[in-house]
């Protein structure tokens, strides 16, 4: 996963593999919300 900032509001994530493939958009606080809840464990499940 790749990730680039295009404003300070506004972030690209791609597949890293596939460089030339679509870019997903969203915002800072979406960004934000998956980190904190990846950190709270709220995606713990999937690992299992």
């Amino acid at each position: 996963m790749e990730m680039a900032r295009l404003s300070p509001e506004v972030i690209a994530v791609r597949n890293s593999r596939d460089p030339n493939g679509p870019a997903l958009i969203y915002t800072r606080a979406e960004i934000e919300a998956l980190v904190l809840g990846a950190k709270d464990g709220d995606f713990d499940e999937f690992l299992q």
